[in-house]
C-alpha cells in the first residue's frame, strides 16, 4: 500500500472530500478535509475516516494510521 492508494481509497468513500496523505510501507498519517465531518466529533470524525482503510488494517496493508479531519472551516482556520 501506497499513499497514493490510502487517498484513492478515502476519497472514493467520503465523497467531496479532500485527502493529504503522507508515509509509506505501513505507516501513514492522513489529513481529510470534508463537509461530511459537519457536526462530528473529534471521534466521531476518525471513526469514519478509520472505516474507509478497516479492510487494509485488518489484513495489515496498514500499521499505523494517524487522522487529522477538518469541515473546509476548520481547515480554513488552521491555515489562516
Amino acid at each position: 500500500m501506497d499513499a497514493a492508494q490510502v487517498k484513492q481509497e478515502i476519497e472514493a468513500q467520503l465523497t467531496g472530500s479532500e485527502v493529504f496523505p503522507s508515509g509509506e510501507g505501513c505507516n501513514f498519517a492522513v489529513t481529510v478535509v470534508g463537509e461530511v465531518f459537519a457536526g462530528l466529533t473529534p471521534v466521531k470524525k476518525q471513526q469514519l475516516v478509520y472505516g474507509c482503510l478497516n479492510q487494509h488494517i485488518a489484513d495489515g496493508s496498514i500499521h499505523a494510521l494517524t487522522i487529522k479531519a477538518y469541515t473546509p472551516d476548520q481547515w480554513a482556520k488552521v491555515n489562516g
